[in-house]
């Protein structure tokens, strides 16, 4: 009994300290697994779709460790371009390459002793891997621009929203380094796997956001819960927070009922809630998917607020039927020929590309060029990012 009761003790410690929430039984599983591998040295691979929280669970593994006091280095493979992910990871010398000025100490040069966590390893290029694999073999590397081997004490930690098996056999991925990788592979459900969790996970995210804003909460209503439940959460816990974020500020603390969470969840997702998504799919589709997202929503807005402007120009003429007191609501008389008129000027909505472009635009502009924000807020890979600015010519 007194056992139970502390293994109970410490799985609620580890929510409060990790930030990962939840009573189903993956996340026990999860718990459990973190709490025997975290002592060791093991490398781990942790596997999930985009938005489960997998940096939570490396940031879990490392507290729990023996270098718990020493650096955890995060770091995203597919946010930095290929061309100097070398130099980022392992330093270089000076004039190692155009624009090296100076001696730099690499990510795992600076986490000696602690812990790397190389998130989105799936993306990493094949020339990277043959140097990830020489650290995991004989903690051992060299800087770019130098023959002189280094040793580094590190633990890796990996993690990867794609199925490495399949790279592997595509030729993207090492097989030599994935077996090392996989020693202890912990997976990550999909929200819409742990659907008991929702409850939890929604209320914790009020109470952030609650006193973070200062605002007087009414609490959840239990159809909402039921909203939340039947709905698929392609973003998985990073759209549930979001989404949790926007009521608590836009409804001002009112309690939140099936009607709200309606009401802030944008048609397109809406539509589909009930169809079947396939759990691995690549990551160029599901960043996609996000994009087209929000530019449907875009779109729907302007189509909204331009009802919006018509009918408050146009109000509708009310007229008295011919019988009791009921009424029989009419057009404006002229609302037909004033949509006429303003053919000419009202702009149609545009194509998909150019709202796309725009969005990008505009949000890199928000965060004055800074690409990694940028990419965040958009929720793609910053590499993604440079190849859309590419394609539309942006000047950033």
């Amino acid at each position: 009994m007194n056992e139970v009761k502390d293994i109970e003790t410490r799985f609620l410690q580890f929510q409060l300290e990790s930030g990962i929430i939840g009573r189903s039984v993956a996340i026990r599983q999860i718990f459990e697994t973190i709490e025997q591998v975290a002592p060791s040295d093991i490398a781990v691979l942790i596997v999930g779709e985009s938005g489960t929280g997998k940096e939570l669970v490396a940031r879990a593994i490392h507290q729990r460790s023996k270098r718990a006091e020493k650096p955890l280095i995060i770091v995203n493979c597919g946010a930095i371009p290929e061309g100097i992910i070398e130099s980022e990871l392992f330093g270089h010398e000076k004039g190692a390459f155009t624009g090296a000025v100076g001696m730099r100490k690499g990510f795992f040069e600076m986490a000696n002793g602690g812990t790397v966590f190389l998130d989105e390893i799936g993306e990493m290029p094949l020339n990277a891997q043959v140097k990830i694999l020489r650290v995991l073999e004989g903690k051992e590397f060299s800087r770019v621009g130098s023959s002189e081997t280094r040793k580094t004490d590190v633990r890796i930690i990996a993690a990867t929203n794609r199925t490495l098996e399949r790279e592997v056999r595509n030729g993207n991925f090492r097989q030599d380094l994935y077996f090392r990788l996989r020693a202890v592979t912990i997976e990550i459900p999909p929200l819409r796997g742990r659907k008991e969790d929702i409850p939890l996970l929604a209320r914790s995210f009020a109470k952030k956001f609650v006193k973070e804003y200062h605002i007087d909460f009414q609490g959840f209503d239990h159809s909402a819960f039921q909203v939340m439940g039947n709905y698929h959460w392609p973003g998985n816990i990073r759209e549930l927070k979001n989404l949790i974020e926007s009521i608590i500020i836009i409804e001002k603390g009112q309690k939140i009922n099936d009607q709200i969470i309606l009401k802030h969840l944008d048609s397109y997702t809406q539509e589909i809630r009930n169809l079947p998504i396939p759990v691995h799919r690549p990551t160029e589709e599901v960043e996609r998917e996000f994009i087209y997202r929000a530019l449907l929503d875009l779109k729907n807005e302007i189509s909204q607020l331009r009802e919006i402007i018509l009918t408050r120009l146009f109000p509708p003429k009310r007229l008295k039927g011919w019988e009791g007191d009921h009424q029989i609501i009419f057009p404006h008389e002229d609302a037909e020929i004033v949509e006429d008129e303003m053919t000419d000027e009202v702009k149609p909505i545009p194509s998909l590309p150019e709202m796309e472009r725009k969005l990008i635009e505009e949000t890199l502009i928000r965060f004055n060029g800074n690409k990694r924000k940028a990419a965040a807020s958009l929720r793609i890979s910053e590499r993604t990012l440079y190849r859309k600015i590419k394609e539309y010519n942006l000047k950033f």
